[in-house]
């Protein structure tokens, strides 16, 4: 459970403000139907958290435990300070080729899903914690959480969030994994054992 639990959390704090959630104000400004474009945004989101989990469970099985470790508490760190700047979308990005308001949400949220925050939090989630379903799940349910409201009450939303707080907290979070995968290393378990 602490997969899931860890890996919705982190995910919805860290899609605050992320361009995947302004591209969700875009969608429904656009098209005003809100359930087809929160189809779409969970079917792009379980696809590419699939894969994104699938990288991060491949990775354990190339790299030792101690190299893994390092290289997840690294990373987790490194996205703590990726977590404090601002994510910029450009509305010319926005203009979409119609396929239909699901299709067309399904393609875009999965394009720009990719290399996003969330996408490499969820490989970095699945190789610390070796649960890729859990962790698919997990992401995809923290990606609903942080959306799904933007579909329905967007504008009224938006202007009561403090983001800047809300990065901070994503950023701390990340911190926190950094250190704790970082406690998995032979060199903290050699001197504090």
């Amino acid at each position: 459970m602490e997969p899931f639990l860890v890996s919705t959390g982190i995910v919805a704090l860290a899609e605050i403000g992320d361009k995947t959630q302004l591209l969700s104000f875009i969608l429904a400004a656009k098209y005003r139907k809100p359930w087809p474009i929160v189809l779409g945004i969970l079917v792009a989101t379980l696809v590419n958290h699939a894969l994104a989990g699938w990288v991060g469970v491949w990775i354990t099985e190339l790299l030792s435990p101690n190299v893994l470790a390092w290289v997840i508490g690294i990373l987790f760190l490194a996205m703590a300070v990726w977590m404090l700047v601002p994510d910029k979308f450009e509305p010319e990005n926005a203009k979409l080729v119609s396929f239909g308001v699901f299709t067309t949400t399904l393609i875009t949220f999965f394009l720009a899903e990719m290399g996003d925050k969330t996408q490499v939090a969820t490989v970095m989630l699945a190789a610390h914690f070796h649960s890729l379903v859990a962790i698919v799940l997990g992401t995809t349910f923290g990606m609903a959480l942080a959306n799904v409201p933007v579909v329905f009450i967007g504008d009224k939303l938006a202007h009561r969030i403090p983001m800047r707080a809300v990065h901070i907290a994503a950023a701390l979070a990340f911190v926190v994994l950094g250190i704790l995968a970082l406690m998995n290393t032979d060199v903290w378990t050699a001197r504090f054992d």
